[in-house]
Parts: structure tokens; C-alpha cells; sequence
């Protein structure tokens, strides 16, 4: 049951700085800005620091209110009950929020950065603002999938559990196509270059975006609309997307883009639990999630049957009884 409005987190971010970070190429940059949002029933240790935390990692230029997606299931005795846990989620680096080509002005002179970077960046954050060297759990949607494992497999010992939900371990086949497409459309516009945003940048932005519109809803959801509706749709989806900048749209893609850890599940420790979708257009249980929890040492897998596809853990409470099951083994 829903106690929260689904839009509770979206005025409560707060900020902090990071004084250095370097990149895995080893680029440096000061005064780095991290947005973030808390949640929940810190509990503390003999030394003063947090033993109950979750750290919920967000999609692709998603922020710190992404953790709404939890909210119908932190009720008394719901898995992630608010009495028992807290939680922390901060905008990753490259989202416009935290970090960013746009945040920072440095626009096509930002950094490249890797999910490498992201997890360093978030676990640098947690060690500075918080003490924090290890966390209860990590739930991570879709690109937080990337990092909840990257995080569990550079550090084996720093989560308790992970939540890998709609992701895989590595980007590939269409999706790789999809992520070289998206880059096509952004260098074919002369004005890239210029850093600075033009007329005609705002249209490749939207064409770029475009390019993701079937990757969202199930086919089955899509099939079920009026043409009419889906060009309305399409129409709303394009327009909405050009609020995004396109160079932190280029770099998360490429950061993405070549993702890869098949060769190091082993060396994850933690308790895992795959949520796929039968119906995800980008990562299909047959392709992703089954032969991840086939790689991944005791992990347990929950395939969701929802026409939300790719967008399905924005209706969790309907896994609700599994995710008890889960969470009884990690009680904060």
C-alpha cells in the first residue's frame, strides 16, 4: 500500500562537495557537486556509523527522487519497511543534478567517464558525507544495475545484498546497436562540436531520444494503443525529451556503451537477486537475466510478467511477497 505520494522526494535533495575526483583516465576535476536524498531509520554501531543503509542507484539520467520507486513498499512489515532501513540515493555522476557536462559547463569537455567512474564517484561520496565503507544493500534499476554489480564485484565486500533489477551484465546485441545509433544521430550534427547548445542540436536531441521511444513499454503495450495514440505519445515523448542536455544524454550513453563484467561475476560475494521482465524490450530474461543468475554464485531470480516492460519496477508491490522473502535474510 502507497503511504507516499510518488512525487515525496522530488523537493527534498539535498548537496554536498566532493573537493577531487579522478576519473579512471585520470582526469581530475574539484569542487564536484552531489545531489542526494536520505529516507528512513538510521541505525547506528558502537563506532557512530550507519549499519543499515541502502543505497538505491538509479537508471540513465535519472536523480536522487528515482527511489520513489520503493515508496508502496516501506509500510510497517512491507520489505523495505522505513523503520528498518535507510536509504540513500544521490543523482550518479553525469546527471545533470550531480556532476554533469551540464551541471559543470563544461559541456563536450567534460571527462569520458565509465560505470567504474560512477561507482567511484558514489563510493567516494558515501565514505565523505557518511563514514560509510559498507552498505546493508544496493538496489539497483537499469544502469544502477551496472553499478550495484561493478560495485560488488570491485569491492566484494561492500554490500551485504544487491537488488539488480531490469539490467544484465554486460551491454550488447541490440542494445549496443541501439547505444551506436543514439551516437550516430548526436555526431552527425556539426554543431556538436561547438559546445553549446543550437537550434539544431535540439532537434537531433529529440531525434536521439526518439530513437529509445520502443524500448520502454512492452511491445504488447505499445500494440494495444491507437495509432493515434501512439503518435500522440511518440509526440509527447520527444518534446518532453529536450529538456535533457544532449551532451549528458552522449556521454551516459557511451559510458554505458561498452559495460561488460561476464568475466567477473565470480568474484561477487554479496546475496543477489535479479528481477527481469518477460517483457523488457532491452534486457529479456532468456537473453539477461536467467543467464546472469546462472553465473552469479546463489543468486535468486524473479521474473516480472508486466506490460510495463523496461519501466516495470514502477509497480514492485506486485512482487511484493517475494521481496519479504528476500529482504527476512537482511534485517536492518
Amino acid at each position: 500500500m502507497r503511504i507516499y505520494d510518488e512525487d515525496y522526494f522530488d523537493d527534498k535533495n539535498e548537496f554536498f562537495t566532493l573537493d577531487s575526483f579522478e576519473f579512471e583516465n585520470g582526469n581530475v576535476l574539484k569542487n564536484l557537486k552531489v545531489e542526494y536524498t536520505t529516507f528512513g531509520t538510521p541505525k547506528y554501531n558502537d563506532e557512530g556509523i550507519i549499519e543499515n543503509v541502502i543505497v538505491y542507484c538509479h537508471g540513465s539520467l535519472g536523480n536522487f527522487a528515482s527511489m520513489k520507486k520503493i515508496l508502496p513498499l516501506v509500510g510497517e512489515n512491507d520489505p523495505f519497511d522505513e523503520k528498518k532501513y535507510f536509504f540513500i540515493c544521490l543523482s550518479a555522476l553525469g546527471s545533470p543534478g550531480s556532476c554533469s557536462p551540464s551541471s559543470t559547463n563544461l559541456k563536450n569537455k567534460f571527462p569520458k567517464y565509465t560505470i567504474k567512474d560512477v561507482v567511484n564517484f558514489q563510493k567516494q561520496f558515501l565514505a565523505e558525507k557518511f563514514n560509510i565503507s559498507h552498505v546493508l544493500g544496493m538496489i539497483g534499476n537499469s544502469m544502477g544495475g551496472f553499478v550495484s554489480l561493478t560495485q560488488a564485484i570491485e569491492d566484494p565486500d561492500f554490500a551485504d545484498f544487491i537488488i539488480c533489477g531490469v539490467s544484465s551484465y554486460k551491454v550488447a546485441g541490440h542494445d549496443f546497436i541501439l547505444s551506436k545509433f543514439v551516437n550516430e544521430i548526436i555526431e552527425s550534427d556539426p554543431d556538436y562540436n561547438r559546445g553549446e547548445m543550437t537550434y539544431s542540436l535540439i532537434r537531433t536531441l529529440r531525434l536521439a531520444n526518439l530513437a529509445e521511444f520502443n524500448f520502454g513499454l512492452s511491445k504488447k503495450a505499445l500494440r494495444d494503443m491507437s495509432n493515434e495514440e501512439l503518435s500522440a505519445e511518440f509526440e509527447n515523448f520527444g518534446n518532453e525529451s529536450i529538456n535533457v542536455d544532449i551532451y549528458d544524454v552522449k556521454y551516459c550513453n557511451e559510458s554505458c556503451m561498452y559495460y561488460n563484467v561476464e568475466n567477473d561475476l565470480g568474484k561477487i560475494k554479496s546475496k543477489v537477486l535479479i528481477i527481469s521482465c518477460k517483457h523488457d524490450p532491452h534486457f529479456p530474461p532468456e537473453l539477461d537475466g536467467i543467464p546472469m543468475s546462472e553465473m552469479i554464485n546463489e543468486s535468486e531470480l524473479i521474473i516480472m510478467d508486466s506490460d510495463l516492460g523496461h519501466l516495470c519496477f514502477n509497480e514492485l508491490e506486485t512482487i511484493s511477497s517475494q521481496l519479504a522473502d528476500f529482504m527476512e535474510n537482511f534485517e536492518g
